[in-house]
């Protein structure tokens, strides 16, 4: 049954996107329209979760028929609906590559039995960026090798990709997002801008158990 995303990681997306599954990983985001309007009164609908895991690495590849029920909706009677969803929805920030100051590499990796990036373990003593406020940079994230996934989440502010692998972007990557899915052997490169505020932010990976082992950098936004 066909659903209408609307929305991702930081906002509207620039258009809506009709599809009939939608993948996310840890702490990903995906706003969405779903039409009951075809069904029978009495149908029950699932939301499934039809990836499988066989592990913590991440999804097998194999989708599940069925798959696990998250979400049942039931239909149970007929409503007057007039709303419309936009052809257009939220222009997206124009990206102007003469803004960028700086351009970064990030390797998520395992190394001797421990969750690194660029080879090294958080240091909460350690900043590992510093950015200047107001300035753009590109940064490359980056997966080491292995089969593991890492949907890493940069704070403080949206970003908006590139590139994933050299090529365009998924449809609903062209996006504002504050989280990138990294599958084993991939790379992104996004364009980020350090707006509003200074302080310390962090960079991590959402997977869990990288998560609680610490995966995960300083950045320092300076005036």
């Amino acid at each position: 049954m066909p659903f209408i995303q609307i929305g991702a990681d930081g906002n509207l997306l620039p258009q809506p996107i009709v599809r009939d599954s939608v993948r996310l990983g840890v702490a990903e985001r995906a706003d969405v329209i779903v039409d009951f309007s075809n069904a029978n009164i009495g149908d029950e609908i699932f939301l499934e979760n039809r990836l499988e895991q066989a592990s913590g690495r991440g999804p097998t590849g194999r989708v599940l028929s069925p798959g696990t029920p998250i979400m049942r909706f039931d239909v149970n009677y007929r409503a007057v609906d007039r709303s419309r969803i936009p052809n257009q929805l939220r222009e997206l920030p124009t990206i102007d590559l003469n803004e960028v100051a700086v351009t970064r590499t990030w390797t998520f990796n395992n190394r001797n039995g421990a969750w690194t990036i660029n080879n090294r373990l958080f240091d909460s003593n350690i900043v590992s960026a510093v950015v200047k406020k107001d300035s753009a940079e590109i940064w490359t994230l980056q997966t080491g090798g292995g089969n593991w996934s890492h949907p890493v989440h940069i704070h403080f502010e949206e970003f908006q990709v590139l590139s994933r692998n050299g090529g365009v972007p998924l449809p609903e990557e062209i996006a504002r997002k504050d989280v990138m899915r990294l599958e084993p052997r991939t790379n992104a490169r996004v364009f980020i801008r350090f707006r509003d505020f200074t302080g310390r932010y962090v960079m991590h990976c959402h997977n869990m158990l990288h998560e609680d082992h610490a995966m995960m950098i300083w950045f320092e936004i300076q005036p």
